[in-house]
C-alpha cells in the first residue's frame, strides 16, 4: 500500500499538473508567436494546448489523483491558454485595423472565457455532474479559432507548406474571415449562454456499446492526418454547431408540445361542453 506522503503518491499527483502546465506553457508560447507575428506556430501552439487539456483530466481519473487543487489548476490555465492566446492571436490576424473596436473584442472574449471557467469550477465543487455541458467549452471556441488561422494561412505563398486541402474549406476562408469579428462576439455569448453541448469525457469507447463512436473516432482520426488544418476547423465548426442545432431541435419540440397542449385542452373543453349538453337536454325530456 502506498502511503498518503510517499515520493511515488507526490509523483502521482503531481504528473496530472506538469501536464496542466504544459497547457499554460503552450499558451504563453503562443501570445508570445503572436507578438512575433509567427501566426501559424502560435495557432499551433493552442492546438497543443487542447491536447494537453484532454489529457490532464483523464490522466488524473487513471491514476486516482483528482483533487480541487487540479480543477482550480486547470482553469487558469485555460484562461490563458484558450482566453487570452486565442484573442492575441487573431488581433494580429484581423481584429488590428478595427482599432478600438478590434481592442473591445479581444477583452471580451477573455471577460467571457473567465466567466464559463468560473461557472464551469462552481458546478465542479458543488459534486453536479451531466452528461453535457452548459455553454460551449472555452476550449472549442479557441480550437475554431486557431483552426481557422491554419487554414487560412495556406493561402499565403510559403514553400514550408506542402498539406492537401479540402477545395469547398479553402474556397469559404475568406468569407470566414471577413466575420471574424462578428464570430468571436458570437463564440463570447455562446460560452456563457446556456446552450448544452456534449461532453466527450462521458464517453466510455472500451464498452461494447460505443464501437460506433469509436469508428467515428477513427474517422475523424484519419481525415485530420490526411487533410490536417482543414480537419481540424471542420470537427472544431461541427462541435459549435451541434449546440446550434441542439437548441433549435428542443425549442421546436418544446414549441410543438405546447400546441398539442392547447388542443388536447380544447378538445377536453369541448367535450365537457358536450356532456353538459346531454345533461341539460336529458332533464328538459
Amino acid at each position: 500500500m502506498i502511503k498518503a506522503d510517499s515520493p511515488m503518491k507526490r509523483g502521482i499527483y503531481l504528473f496530472p499538473s506538469m501536464v496542466t502546465l504544459g497547457n499554460l506553457a503552450a499558451g504563453v508560447v503562443s501570445i508570445l508567436f503572436s507578438t512575433q507575428d509567427h501566426l501559424t506556430s502560435a495557432a499551433w501552439c493552442i492546438i497543443a494546448g487542447i491536447i494537453m487539456d484532454m489529457l490532464d483530466g483523464r490522466v488524473a481519473r487513471w491514476t486516482g489523483a483528482t483533487s480541487a487543487f487540479g480543477v482550480e489548476l486547470d482553469s487558469l490555465c485555460d484562461l490563458v491558454t484558450f482566453g487570452v492566446a486565442p484573442g492575441i492571436l487573431m488581433f494580429e490576424v484581423a481584429l488590428y485595423a478595427l482599432g478600438r473596436p478590434g481592442y473591445m473584442i479581444v477583452v471580451f472574449f477573455a471577460m467571457t472565457a473567465a466567466l464559463r471557467l468560473a461557472r464551469f469550477n462552481l458546478r465542479a465543487h458543488s459534486g453536479e455532474t451531466s452528461t453535457h455541458f452548459l455553454g460551449l467549452p472555452v476550449p472549442a471556441a479557441a480550437g475554431i479559432l486557431a483552426s481557422f488561422v491554419l487554414s487560412y494561412e495556406l493561402f499565403e505563398d510559403s514553400p514550408v507548406v506542402s498539406v492537401k486541402t479540402i477545395p469547398m474549406v479553402m474556397r469559404n476562408m475568406p468569407f470566414f474571415f471577413k466575420f471574424v469579428p462578428l464570430v468571436m462576439i458570437v463564440l463570447s455569448f455562446l460560452m456563457v449562454s446556456s446552450v448544452q453541448y456534449g461532453n466527450f469525457k462521458q464517453l466510455k469507447l472500451g464498452r461494447p456499446k460505443s464501437v460506433q463512436n469509436l469508428a467515428f473516432l477513427l474517422v475523424g482520426v484519419l481525415l485530420i492526418f490526411t487533410y490536417p488544418q482543414n480537419m481540424i476547423f471542420i470537427v472544431f465548426s461541427l462541435y459549435v454547431l451541434t449546440g446550434l442545432i441542439s437548441l433549435a431541435w428542443r425549442f421546436y419540440h418544446a414549441q410543438r408540445a405546447k400546441r398539442t397542449a392547447k388542443l388536447y385542452g380544447r378538445r377536453k373543453t369541448d367535450m365537457g361542453q358536450g356532456e353538459d349538453d346531454l345533461t341539460i337536454s336529458g332533464r328538459s325530456s
